[in-house]
């Protein structure tokens, strides 16, 4: 089941708090970044979000579910309702995840 643009729409107004919020579409879903950097996605209709430090912190008893088939257990964001607690989250999540990659010029 493909994620709606409605909910990718109301996820993004609730992240508008955060620091450089983007996104892209694949395959029917949503990967989210902030300051360049993955820190999760919308999949199936759910905000779901990479386990780091600061959102295991903030979430201990978030449910780990599977955005697809074959990928790592990511963190399920329950609580969309509150834009400080999520800006807080992704702009913390955003300082602890690695630099993208440099793309090699051809």
């Amino acid at each position: 089941m493909a994620s709606s643009k409605d909910y990718l729409n109301f996820i993004i107004e609730q992240l508008s708090e955060a620091d450089d919020i983007t996104y892209r579409a694949m395959m029917g879903e949503y990967i989210l970044y902030s300051r360049g950097k993955v820190f999760g996605g919308i999949y199936d209709d759910r905000f779901l979000v990479k386990q780091t430090k600061s959102s295991n912190a903030m979430m201990p008893d978030a449910p780990k579910e599977l955005p697809y088939e074959g990928a790592k257990e990511m963190l399920l964001v329950e609580n969309v309702d509150d834009k400080e607690f999520l800006s807080e989250l992704v702009n913390s999540m955003a300082a602890e995840l690695p630099e993208p990659k440099k793309k090699k010029a051809k």
